[in-house]
């Protein structure tokens, strides 16, 4: 009986300990393509850049201006191992983001959107 307990202990642990692996390669690129999004220069090059660690759709939800896509390039470098994206690619993938995927918000907050402005 003592076995058996210490047999499902393991197995529990084990899985714990390994379901993060599992979420984690569930998403495969397999599962979208660039041309599933819209069109622009450089959507390609930003499409492969994002999709080895996470979907796509994941950053088409987003809306930022540029400097904030630029803060999360840099934080997903230092937080998530993610290599650095430099030089002119890095201007390719800011440029796409900014403006395929800009804020949808107005800066300074809520506007009315009957002001007519």
């Amino acid at each position: 009986m003592r076995f058996g307990v210490w047999k499902i202990l393991l197995i529990t642990a084990v899985s714990i300990a390994t379901a993060p692996l599992a979420f984690a390669q569930s998403f495969t690129p397999s599962q979208e393509s660039p041309e599933d999004y819209p069109a622009g220069a450089g959507r390609e090059p930003t499409f492969y850049a994002c999709t080895p660690c996470h979907g796509f759709k994941l950053v088409a939800q987003q809306g930022q201006t540029r400097q904030q896509w630029d803060d999360t390039l840099n934080w997903m470098t230092q937080k998530h191992g993610m290599p650095p994206i430099d030089g002119e690619l890095r201007k390719t993938v800011l440029d796409y983001l900014e403006t395929t995927y800009p804020p949808r918000r107005a800066p300074g907050g809520w506007q009315n959107p009957f002001s007519g402005q």
